[in-house]
């Protein structure tokens, strides 16, 4: 898993319905490889809507299904609030720079967590998030 890279993407500044539907078209392919490691760029976001909060779930999502691994980087005050809002704050890894993120890939691999615990809390929480929506 040390030799997969990580790909860090840079989420739009708007967050909105024309920018969402881009932004899935270029990270789709990423979701349909081998296990991929991203990291989602947030700090040019300024504007989230539905649509835009529709899409962070979609990613959710596909990471959680696939098995793959996602962490958000560089969260602003207020998108952190919306993840709060949102209730998906608590199942993304967050950081506060992107160089965080992306090292943050390599510290886990020599470190493993237990699955049990992680992936336990995590659909418990992705259940209530179902129920929020």
């Amino acid at each position: 898993m040390n030799d997969m890279p990580v790909i860090v993407l840079q989420l739009p500044e708007q967050l909105k319905q024309t920018k969402v539907k881009v932004f899935l078209s270029e990270l789709q392919p990423l979701f349909e490889s081998e296990r991929p490691r991203i990291v989602l760029d947030c700090s040019q976001v300024r504007y989230v809507d539905s649509t835009g909060v529709e899409m962070l779930r979609q990613c959710l999502q596909e990471a959680m299904k696939r098995d793959e691994d996602l962490r958000f980087a560089a969260v602003s005050p207020a998108s952190g609030v919306i993840l709060e809002l949102i209730r998906v704050d608590g199942l993304f890894e967050t950081f506060a720079t992107t160089e965080e993120a992306v090292q943050s890939f390599y510290a886990f691999a020599s470190h493993p967590m237990p699955q049990s615990r992680s992936r336990s809390r995590i659909y418990e929480a992705f259940g209530d998030l179902e129920i929020a929506s």
